[in-house]
């Protein structure tokens, strides 16, 4: 059972941004590598690009976090999990019918939620505010430096 990250979480921890400090602070406290997911390939990438679009990075700085995230993957900083895609879609759809209407979730936080949860995830580390569905599902939720118990 490994902690997992959101890629809000992954992109603090990799390219300057307000919540750094706290995303590294949160890294230090670590035992255990993180889980790196599927969703996670597309979403980072994406995430860097459009900070590029935005001008809060650089090219050489998205190509830099890119780059440190991969060493971190090699390293065992990270570790690729696989969840079955039929399990997480599954899971996905029983969290946004009891939640989405709710909290107003997105689908792709409600993916993200359902691979930990899919995963086991004894942690789900993410700086998004509406961690209330997470803590419901037994996962703790950490919004980074201070986790919160289930």
């Amino acid at each position: 059972m490994t902690d997992y990250p959101d890629t809000g979480f992954l992109c603090s921890l990799y390219a300057p941004d307000a919540h750094s400090v706290a995303a590294i602070a949160a890294m230090k406290r670590q035992s255990a590598p993180l889980a790196f997911a599927w969703i996670h390939q597309l979403e980072f990438r994406n995430a860097l690009r459009l900070r590029v679009f935005r001008k809060e990075i650089t090219a050489k700085q998205r190509d830099a976090s890119l780059n440190h995230l991969l060493a971190d993957l090699a390293g065992g900083v990270l570790e690729h999990h696989q969840p079955p895609l039929s399990e997480v879609m599954t899971e996905a759809e029983r969290l946004s019918a009891t939640h989405s209407e709710r909290l107003g979730t997105r689908s792709l936080e409600i993916l993200h939620v359902a691979a930990a949860l899919v995963n086991g995830a004894r942690t789900f580390l993410t700086f998004d505010r509406p961690a209330r569905s997470r803590r419901s599902q037994g996962c703790r939720a950490c919004r980074a430096p201070r986790c919160d118990p289930a």
